[in-house]
């Protein structure tokens, strides 16, 4: 009788669980795979493209001044001569911030 009940409790187990020292099949489990994430960097790959295609723009001069001040570009109503890339606005805010302390 303990040989037919040891014999069921071998069959109960569940799968993922290993055979013990007799090493008979490894149990390979599940891996999770995150498929909201694969398909985001694939959409961003289609997004951004192979970068390695894109052609390399030689750096054009800045079209601000590197005398323009602050005041003077709040004080003036007349629209820049061309638009202004936002990288370079974004480093004259920066510079004028930190001669003010503004930014740290």
């Amino acid at each position: 009788m303990e040989n037919g009940s040891s014999s069921k409790s071998h069959q109960n187990q569940p799968s993922d669980i290993s055979k013990g020292a007799n090493n008979e099949k490894p149990i390979v489990k599940d891996v999770f795979v995150n498929h909201a994430e694969t398909a985001w960097h694939q959409m961003r790959r289609e997004w951004v493209g192979n970068q390695s295609l894109k052609l390399q723009r030689p750096p054009r001069e800045p079209i601000m001044s590197l005398t323009t001040k602050y005041e003077d570009m709040l004080l003036s109503t007349e629209p820049f001569q061309q638009t202004i890339p936002l990288a370079e606005m974004v480093d004259f805010l920066v510079d004028i911030w930190h001669e003010e302390g503004l930014y740290d």
